[in-house]
């Protein structure tokens, strides 16, 4: 946030968890409305916010800390044994940045994703505007970094490039090629865009330790969590 400049900051009402569906969830919010918001984002994302769509928010839940925000310091990442598989297993996938603007490619995509990973969750018959509302803003420098296998597109990372970070938005990719493990290459190559740009961290959103599918950010180490307002290494 610029020096001097105030963004004002909502709590929303409860509602049902998107993880953990007996528990009860709410969120702080930054005035999405507010001609600061752009600027709050570098100092909010390093405090443990994040973006859906316009909106910029924290988990701000009763009686629950499960949800910690995390990123990677990437000039200290190694892949590991398994994320160099990964990268030889798809040696024939290229990576590229475009700019974030949907096509009937991506929407496609996006469609079949959901209607595979989230069957039944509300989320897998989206419309066109769905899917700007939810990955793109008006405001946010979002990019798609695309994978591609000999011009056909099988996922797509959205990502936000801030000054001095990455942040990862959203990544869909294509369900029948879930042996490529197309979720892993996404943050790899996010990674090394990074590492190629001079950014000092990519950011992951919220690691659960306890949640099965968001427990993988771990295994991309050495991971750095937000703990008591300090970013400290896990690992």
């Amino acid at each position: 946030m610029q020096q001097g400049a105030t963004i004002r900051l909502f709590q929303t009402g409860e509602h049902r968890c998107g993880y953990f569906v007996e528990r009860i969830a709410r969120d702080l919010l930054l005035d999405p409305h507010d001609a600061n918001v752009a600027n709050a984002y570098p100092t909010a994302l390093s405090s443990g916010f994040r973006r859906s769509g316009d909106h910029v928010y924290r988990p701000h839940c009763p009686g629950c800390k499960a949800c910690v925000a995390a990123r990677v310091p990437v000039a200290a990442f190694t892949p590991s044994r398994s994320q160099r598989r990964c990268l030889a297993a798809n040696r024939d996938v290229e990576a590229r940045v475009a700019p974030a603007q949907r096509s009937d490619e991506h929407f496609t995509l996006y469609q079949r994703y959901l209607a595979a990973r989230h069957a039944g969750a509300g989320m897998d018959n989206p419309a066109p505007e769905d899917f700007d509302q939810f990955l793109r803003s008006r405001w946010s420098q979002t990019r798609f970094l695309e994978l591609r296998q000999d011009q056909r597109l099988l996922a797509v990372a959205v990502t936000d490039q801030l000054p001095d970070a990455l942040s990862a938005v959203y990544t869909f990719f294509e369900p029948e090629f879930a042996s490529r493990s197309l979720g892993t290459l996404a943050v790899l190559e996010q990674i090394r865009w990074a590492q190629r740009a001079g950014i000092s961290h990519l950011y992951l959103g919220y690691w659960i330790g306890d949640h099965p599918k968001m427990a993988y950010k771990a295994r991309f180490a050495p991971l750095e969590i937000l703990h008591n307002g300090r970013w400290v290494r896990r690992n």
